[in-house]
């Protein structure tokens, strides 16, 4: 039996609903046909070796990065139609046949993903978790502005009636954030882990709110301390410093985190909890908007080992850990934290990444330019796997509304219900002020 012919065996199941083709042009169509747009390729024979037990989902990720594996089209979708797939049919009679080719000079990959971050000291210590942020974050802002909004807003958009575009849907975000936590004029509010400076500038501008943002990310901090400096009578600022740096003597009214726990560790929640309740005053509320793994430990593809730490880990974002929902809302109880609400923005985050994989597609010439083409095709591949574990429930994303009871158990701003928050349109704050003022350059 040659390779082709076994390859064709590997892949004859009648669960494939996406189309295969062969190094040589074999192809093989679906067993059953979903209409899917797009193919995957195997470009060289050296991508069987990711498909040899026990099958690895980094291995799959570095033939795809390699240019051994293509994913042509739509490339969600086929990792979606993936997913449902049982995975290769590697029967005892093909063993020979593979195990000898794969085997020979020249077919094997050598080395390990240069993309990958070569972390020192110990997990999730403060040194290391700079190096880790400054990995992905200080990447490229030209490179983010290729698929982000205007305002670098880098998380799940709200898309209220789900015709937005990207930049109202993500404005609409900003305000749902604002007026959970009921901002006040006057009122201070630390945004931990404040990126770009999106939330903290739509805060100060929209709601009149002093404040301050920290974020590990230099490039990140660059662009909020320009942005601030732009908002007149607000007293906002942007620091380079670790959550658990921040002073104890300084307090607040109101904190958020949008996209930052899931830097944290689940090994550190406890630590992350009781330094922001320590910085609330007394009634103060917290909101915690972070993705949870809904199958821990399971990957994309069901098929595909993750025992190695994932691709997004790996090569993606270092040292990241996507706590399930109930650990988080332990570890926020035991900082003395009340549960208000919390709210499932799965399905919106998956449109989300739907848009910036469209946007960042539509100018990988460019993305190649800046930032090389094995990068480039890392975040297509990041953007679309995410996108499959949101539509398929491997995860979600949460916003968790905190409360710090004061003494006579009030909290500031919780209103008699939910409808409270959304009774006038998110749009409706929209006009009037391209709302966030654009990034520098976009």
């Amino acid at each position: 039996m040659d390779l082709v012919q076994a390859t064709t065996e590997l892949f004859s199941s009648p669960a494939r609903s996406f189309p295969v083709r062969l190094w040589d042009g074999t192809r093989l169509p679906p067993a059953r046909d979903e209409r899917l747009t797009g193919c995957v390729v195997l470009a060289h024979p050296r991508v069987l070796d990711g498909l040899l037990p026990p099958v690895s989902e980094r291995r799959l990720a570095e033939a795809y990065l390699e240019g051994d594996l293509e994913l042509e089209g739509d490339i969600a979708g086929l990792l979606e139609a993936a997913a449902r797939w049982e995975g290769p049919q590697l029967r005892p009679s093909l063993a020979p046949a593979i195990l000898s080719i794969v085997a020979r000079r020249g077919l094997t990959r050598e080395g390990a993903s240069a993309l990958a971050e070569r972390l020192t000291g110990r997990l999730h210590s403060v040194a290391r978790d700079r190096d880790a942020v400054r990995h992905h974050y200080d990447l490229s802002d030209a490179f983010y502005r290729l698929f982000l909004d205007r305002a670098l807003v880098y998380s799940c958009a709200y898309f209220e009636r789900g015709t937005e575009s990207l930049e109202e849907a993500q404005q609409a975000k900003l305000e749902l954030c604002c007026r959970k936590l009921a901002l006040r004029e006057g009122e201070r509010l630390l945004d931990v882990g404040c990126g770009w400076g999106a939330l903290l500038a739509w805060a100060a501008e929209r709601h009149q709110v002093d404040g301050l943002g920290i974020t590990l990310s230099e490039h990140q901090l660059e662009e909020a301390r320009r942005r601030l400096a732009r908002i007149p009578g607000r007293e906002v600022k942007a620091l380079a410093l670790d959550y658990r740096r921040l002073v104890p003597d300084d307090r607040f009214h109101k904190a958020v985190s949008v996209g930052m726990m899931e830097h944290v560790g689940r090994e550190n929640l406890d630590e992350y909890f009781s330094a922001v309740h320590r910085l609330l005053l007394p009634g103060g509320l917290f909101l915690n908007h972070a993705i949870a793994d809904l199958t821990p430990g399971a990957s994309t593809l069901p098929w595909a080992s993750r025992g190695d730490g994932g691709f997004i880990q790996h090569d993606i974002f270092p040292d990241s850990d996507l706590v399930p929902l109930d650990l988080v809302i332990a570890a926020a109880g035991r900082a003395g934290f009340e549960v208000r609400d919390v709210e499932s923005l799965r399905e919106h985050y998956a449109e989300t990444l739907a848009i910036w994989l469209a946007r960042l597609e539509g100018r990988m010439g460019e993305a190649v330019s800046l930032v090389g083409g094995r990068v480039a095709r890392a975040y297509r591949l990041y953007l679309a796997s995410s996108i499959a574990s949101f539509r398929l429930g491997r995860i979600s994303v949460f916003q968790l509304l905190l409360a710090k009871p004061d003494a006579a158990g009030r909290a500031r701003g919780v209103p008699r219900c939910r409808d409270d928050w959304c009774q006038r349109p998110l749009s409706a704050a929209l006009p009037a002020a391209a709302a966030v003022a654009p990034a520098a350059g976009s």
